[in-house]
């Protein structure tokens, strides 16, 4: 879990600084088990997208979609994040 903290307080701050925190709160709770097929879709992409991005980090995006415990989990703590 610590590793996926340290994942997790970047994604947030940076969706946060952004003002996209409760957006993509909001979308994947709404996507639900579709966060598996979004997990498929980055590892498609993942030629295209590793111009713009670092595999790792596509690598733990994808990885992190395909479960969709973490996925709830991340939810509540990027809600958590934003609470005032």
């Amino acid at each position: 879990m610590n590793f996926d903290r340290q994942i997790w307080d970047t994604w947030a701050e940076s969706l946060h600084k952004w003002g996209l925190g409760d957006f993509t709160a909001s979308l994947l709770e709404a996507a639900g088990p579709l966060t598996v097929l979004g997990a498929q879709v980055v590892y498609i992409l993942q030629p295209v997208l590793g111009r713009m991005v670092a595999a790792s980090s596509l690598r733990n995006l994808a990885s992190f979609l395909e479960q969709p415990e973490q996925v709830q989990a991340f939810i509540k703590f990027l809600r958590k994040e934003n609470a005032p």
